[in-house]
This record gives structure tokens, sequence and C-alpha cells, in this order.
């Protein structure tokens, strides 16, 4: 529920639930897991969260974007490519995304689709300490949904 933000034109309030939510629900003990861990669920969340990104709506093609985790990550894909996803100067304090690259292009948008992140390349956010209430607001940058398809 956290993600759908992004489809309301305020990604702010996703990115600082979803950190709230890694920070808070989630931790090494044996109970580390926030409710029941069905078929790698909750654990799946965490894994996509923690990277910047979930896939919100299955049959789409588009993860949505939260607040990433770590300052620097490398998927290695099955096709030999690699991303590498960055977030310098990301900590407890800046947990805002004030803008996303990919490959040095600008995505104004909420979400990545799967054939971009395949092909590989580096996906930069940039943080910060508050909300940018800029980016991602107008409807053209939401994702897919099923109420404002025509």
């Amino acid at each position: 529920m956290i993600y759908l933000y992004n489809y309301a034109g305020e990604p702010w309030k996703a990115q600082y639930h979803v950190r709230e939510v890694l920070d808070k629900l989630y931790n090494y003990t044996p109970d580390g897991y926030c409710g029941d861990e069905d078929n790698g669920q909750t654990s799946a969340w965490y894994v996509f969260s923690a990277l910047g990104f979930y896939p919100v709506t299955p049959g789409t093609d588009q993860y949505v974007f939260g607040s990433p985790l770590f300052e620097k990550v490398t998927l290695n894909f099955e096709n030999g490519k690699k991303l590498i996803i960055e977030a310098p100067g990301n900590n407890h304090k800046n947990i805002y995304v004030q803008a996303i690259s990919l490959n040095g292009n600008n995505l104004g948008r909420n979400y990545i689709r799967h054939g971009e992140l395949q092909k590989g390349g580096k996906l930069v956010f940039r943080m910060g300490p508050e909300p940018e209430k800029t980016r991602g607001i107008e409807e053209r940058s939401f994702p897919f949904s099923m109420s404002t398809s025509k």
C-alpha cells in the first residue's frame, strides 16, 4: 500500500513510509520479519524496497520507486549485463529522492520498466533530507493503473 502514493502524485510520502518500514519493522533476529513470511513475500518486499523500487502491479513491466536503503548495489543479470544502483550520501537523514537518472538521463516518472533494468547501466538516486515535492507529481509520471486507463 505504501507505494500507492506514487499513483497519487505524492511520491515523497512513499519514500518516507518505505524507509520507516525498512528501518523499524525488519531486523536480523529470528522474529525480524513483520507479519507472516508466506512464500517469501515479506522478504521479497524488503529486498526490492532496499534496492529502491517494487513491482506493485503484477502483469505490468513497471517497478515503482521508493527510497533505496544502500549507497551502492550491483545486480548481475543472466544476460551478462550489470545494473549499478547508486544513492550517494544515502543515510538515515537523506531518505528523500531528489532526482533519479538512468545512464545519465533524468527519469521524472515514478517507475522504471523491466526492460530498462535488464539493459544494465547505472541507476542513480540523488538523495536529500527534505521531500522533493515537484518531482513525479504530474499524471504522466504515475505508474499504470486500471482506474485511470482509457
